[in-house]
């Protein structure tokens, strides 16, 4: 019996599709219809209260603004990113505010892996650490600020007073930590540093415990030393967690504000003015919304920069740890 098809040797070749494809299609259709009716919400409350926003502050910085209601505004350009750019207040703002992160996130990385791999060594033993050590995360940076503030005071701060217990200082008011133009940036630092340095164990934390323990005792067996092991195994393979860790407290050390506001104000002698507090200071001080609004577009674009840079160097998405 000839079971060969009827449309052999035909000039066009006739394919049945499959029962089962268009079923398949039609879901996907349907899936990725109702994943979009999900985000909808979101995606609308983020671009009101976002993009819109964040628009209009771009657009805001080609303008000289009156500070006054109704009052007319002016096309100019980019006359306000030179004037940012050419300003000293702006420029020095801007070294400190690049000095100040720098200061910020490499102590509460160092310290955070720190205590990370002491809580990995710990074990269990470690919860009820791990509760007390994620405490500072509770206080609002306001009040972490005053805190510091009466602990760093000169002449009656706790801090001076047990160094001077300590027989570390001659005298109580022997260091100025918010007085001294020298030290005032990094002084102001630390409640910083105290306040998210859980958010970084944290992070590393849970990165650590997504690595495999063959791989750290195939390193140990043939004979790594633990520094070896931390260098070449572990941080390697925390790229991705320490990209985005450092990523997200670089780009909220930058932004620092109302701890340094409450506790010097810019002071003393504007040792400790960074970006935000200049451009709070354009705004609402000196009265100008477009020359505010180009220093604050210029600070979107190096922070988005920064962050690029940080993935790219840092994370490298598509290439292995070795």
């Amino acid at each position: 019996m000839d079971t060969s098809s009827p449309y052999a040797g035909a000039g066009t070749a006739h394919t049945v599709p499959a029962p089962g494809r268009t079923r398949s299609s039609g879901k996907d259709r349907g899936d990725r219809r109702f994943a979009l009716m999900l985000m909808a919400p979101a995606a609308i409350f983020l671009a009101m209260f976002v993009l819109w926003p964040l628009a209009r502050f771009v657009y805001d910085s080609f303008f000289e603004i009156s500070p006054f209601a109704g009052a007319p505004r002016t096309f100019v350009g980019f006359a306000n990113y030179a004037t940012a750019f050419s300003s000293e207040a702006f420029q020095s703002a801007s070294m400190r505010t690049v000095a100040y992160t720098l200061f910020v996130v490499a102590m509460e990385f160092v310290l955070g892996l720190a205590v990370a791999l002491l809580f990995m060594a710990l074990g269990r033993r470690s919860a009820v650490f791990r509760t007390v050590f994620m405490y500072p995360l509770m206080i609002a940076p306001v009040v972490a600020g005053l805190l510091w503030r009466f602990l760093l005071i000169d002449n009656l701060g706790i801090v001076n007073q047990l160094l001077f217990e300590a027989n570390i200082l001659s005298r109580p008011d022997r260091i100025q930590w918010l007085s001294d133009p020298d030290i005032a940036l990094f002084s102001v630092a630390i409640p910083d540093i105290w306040l998210t340095t859980s958010f970084i164990t944290l992070v590393l934390f849970a990165g650590l415990q997504n690595i495999p323990g063959e791989v750290i005792e195939a390193a140990r067996i043939d004979g790594a030393r633990y520094p070896r092991i931390l260098f070449h195994i572990i941080i390697p393979l925390l790229r991705p967690v320490i990209a985005v860790a450092l990523i997200v407290r670089g780009i909220d050390a930058a932004r620092a504000f109302d701890i340094i506001l409450i506790q010097t104000d810019g002071g003393p002698q504007g040792s400790t003015t960074t970006l935000s507090l200049l451009i709070y200071r354009t705004m609402t001080r000196f009265g100008d919304p477009g020359l505010a609004s180009a220093m604050g577009t210029v600070y979107l674009i190096v922070m988005l920069a920064v962050a690029i840079a940080a993935i790219t160097l840092i994370w490298r998405p598509g290439s292995s740890a070795r």
